[in-house]
Parts: C-alpha cells; structure tokens; sequence
C-alpha cells in the first residue's frame, strides 16, 4: 500500500483539545482563517494528497496512534487535495454522516489529544 498522505502538525488551536475528546479532529492547512485555525490542527503536507482517496482499511497514523480508516465521506478526500481540510472522526463508523468527513478506527478521547503534538507526523496508507 502507498501513502496517500503524509503532513506534520505545525499547530494546534485553543479548541482542538475539547474536540478531540469526543474522538473529532478537523485537520486544515497552515493559512486557514482564524476563525477555523481555533478548532483544527494546522498541518503542513510532505507528501500527496494522492489523487485517489484511500480505501477504506488504510492504515492511520498520528504521531504513535495507529488505525484504519473505517469510511470514506463522499467529497472527504476532495478537500483534501483542495484545501488541506478534513474532518477524522475516531468513532469506528462503518458510514460517515457527513459528506466531508472520514471515519477511522475508535480511540480514547485522551489518547488521542496526547498524540496531538507540534511535528508530529500524520500518515494516511502505507
């Protein structure tokens, strides 16, 4: 498998820590309004976005987090390779709600904000 994606957290908003607790992580390139930039982890893209999205049971990684992606949003991966924006949902969905989102395997709320760190990488395939 290769990687789709590979960027690194240059940011994180004041509110990002309260989102990712319920398992919700709302990535968005550095350059986003500030408005956004409060509420999302600010990344800076290494490799990709690839132009096709990856399938569902691709690896996820942040920093030392590991897991799968479980679903795929319709539009998910098209703002991604636009804008740098997606929504990861860590609730183990075998359908995502929203057209712009991608569900990925369950984590605890906690050990997802602990991985959430200034550098760290965010692989999406391997």
């Amino acid at each position: 498998m290769s990687v789709h994606l590979k960027t690194h957290i240059t940011a994180i908003g004041p509110e990002v820590a309260e989102l990712a607790e319920g398992g919700v992580l709302i990535l968005f390139a550095d350059g986003a309004p500030p408005e956004l930039a409060e509420v999302s982890v600010l990344h800076r893209t290494e490799v990709g976005p690839s132009d096709a999205a990856p399938a569902v049971g691709a690896a996820i990684a942040i920093g030392e987090l590991e897991g799968i992606i479980t679903a795929m949003g319709d539009s998910a991966w098209n703002k991604v390779r636009e804008i740098g924006h997606v929504v990861i949902n860590f609730n183990g969905a075998n359908a995502a709600e929203r057209p712009g989102e991608i569900c990925a395997s369950a984590v605890e709320g906690e050990v997802l904000v602990a991985a959430l760190k200034a550098g760290a990488a965010i692989t999406i395939g391997r």
